[in-house]
């Protein structure tokens, strides 16, 4: 192991060798637990005799900085600490130039609520977690270990690797309704990478951009931090309220038309042609986000907005993180013609390609038709669950809860008429205490809804641990009715 050390020529050689390392162990360079070179090594790396290095270790041993082990080596003592004799100075900070205004947005954009809250739980109803069946991990390893073996050890190429993209464009145009070839699928990392790449190449600040109300926000703050303007358009149970478009100029719309998140609604075959003919006629792109699209729990497959489009406006955003595993990180771009290039240069930019590895365990796996197969029998699956949630809701919640569920994805919505918003924050932290993982609806609006409500996500959880889920959530209501009554002041009764 080499080792910087940077001897100070004062005194004997074997005096500067310790002095140098107790200063590597104080300024956490050399951290507890870690096992110095052997003599002979580190002599060797910095030209002195092996009887100099011995006594800087003697030394060290000495002041319990470091322990000998027999047959083992010389370790860093347990129980040093970085900050006990040198510090780092710090710079002043007027010599620091300022950031760009892009890193000022990203400072005011609040990502707190995706941070995991590492609190264990019994059951969670997050949404996003998709299922994992042992067949699917098993295939999935196996296309990986081959992948290993078989994959270039060069740079894959941006766009991606020409396997992969075909069998992206043979799976939308059989399962989505989008014809399109393989040269107009670009391989990102994910729908994340893909909107904040769309939004660099298409926004400049001041760009107002049209957002479904409620909306994904980490869509929302990738355009915010370019410097974008969201206009709020509202969703009501036929999706976008396409009548309601602010006037003036429009840079792009983002939409979720198959599966609104988070509301579950889908865009109706009216609001879909009005949609388009907007975009034409004002001159705007459509971003249509098909997060889980595929996942048409009652055999409804609903085509994408993309498929429909003729005058080349809509850039199709895809994602295998609901389909397979979130640490994938594979998703793709169906990019306009008009923008394939310029979407390129910006991946290249971004991070040179996607990993070649996974890309060629994921073109196995799908050419094989474990991708297929993995897909019917997860739809069987979250029928299945889908069902034992609605059952119960029914069983145990009554009328507290109005469920919102199109027979789609991966989560539905449940509404609260009977409670406040206050009352239903009380239901989630009253819930968590139990081991049970509610997540509100309501903060994902811009403008508050009617009444408060609850994300359930349903994909990651069993049958079983689905029914035991309902009964607690059941259970936590009533507490909250009952700490609501029992707080109420109690009117007296007088008697003559």
């Amino acid at each position: 192991m080499d080792m910087f050390l940077e001897l100070d020529g004062q005194g004997e050689v074997y005096r500067q060798l310790h002095r140098a390392l107790r200063q590597a162990i104080a300024q956490g360079r050399l951290r507890e637990g870690a096992k110095l070179p052997s003599t002979r090594e580190l002599a060797q790396q910095i030209g002195v005799a092996r009887n100099t290095v011995l006594l800087a270790y003697e030394l060290l041993c000495a002041e319990h900085l470091a322990v000998s082990k027999v047959g083992s080596g010389t370790y860093v003592a347990r129980g040093t600490t970085p900050a006990r004799t040198v510090l780092r100075p710090k710079p002043a900070a007027t010599l620091l130039p300022p950031p760009s205004r892009y890193a000022r947005r990203l400072r005011d954009t609040d990502t707190t609520w995706f941070r995991p809250t590492g609190q264990a739980l019994r059951f969670n109803l997050q949404y996003g977690t998709p299922m994992v069946d042992v067949t699917m991990y098993s295939a999935w390893s196996r296309a990986l270990a081959h992948a290993a073996q078989h994959t270039d050890a060069g740079y894959p190429p941006t766009q991606g690797l020409p396997a992969l993209r075909q069998e992206i464009a043979a799976y939308l145009s059989q399962r989505r309704g989008l014809v399109c070839d393989a040269d107009d699928v670009i391989v990102v990392n994910g729908t994340q990478q893909a909107v904040a790449l769309i939004g660099r190449l298409l926004l400049d600040e001041g760009d107002r951009v049209v957002m479904e109300d409620p909306s994904f926000k980490l869509a929302r703050n990738c355009f915010t931090a370019q410097g974008a303007q969201p206009c709020f358009v509202p969703v009501d149970d036929e999706g976008l309220q396409v009548d309601a478009l602010p006037g003036g100029p429009l840079k792009l719309a983002y939409v979720t038309p198959s599966h609104q998140y988070p509301s579950g609604v889908q865009m109706s075959m009216r609001r879909r042609v009005a949609l388009l003919a907007a975009a034409v006629q004002r001159g705007f792109w459509v971003v249509e986000d098909d997060y889980d699209g595929e996942f048409g729990l009652e055999g409804r497959l609903q085509p994408a907005l993309a498929s429909m489009d003729t005058a080349g406006h809509v850039i199709y955003v895809g994602t295998f993180s609901k389909m397979l595993l979130p640490s994938i990180r594979m998703g793709y771009i169906v990019a306009p013609r008009a923008l394939r290039d310029d979407l390129l240069k910006a991946k290249l930019l971004a991070d040179i390609a996607s990993p070649g590895i996974e890309q060629v365990a994921l073109a196995h796996f799908m050419k094989s038709g474990a991708f297929e197969r993995h897909l019917r029998r997860g739809n069987l699956e979250l029928r299945r669950r889908r069902q034992a949630l609605h059952e119960g809701v029914a069983r145990w919640c009554g009328d507290d809860i109005v469920l919102h569920d199109n027979g789609a994805g991966m989560h539905c919505v449940a509404w609260l008429p009977r409670f406040s918003f206050e009352q239903t924050q009380r239901l989630i932290d009253l819930a968590r205490s139990e081991g049970l993982g509610l997540h509100a609806i309501h903060n994902q609006y811009q403008h508050p809804p009617r009444h408060p409500g609850l994300l359930l996500g349903f994909a990651s959880t069993s049958v079983a641990q689905l029914r035991g889920a309902m009964k607690l959530l059941g259970e936590c209501i009533q507490q909250v009715h009952a700490q609501q009554a029992a707080a109420e002041p109690k009117t007296a009764i007088c008697t003559p």
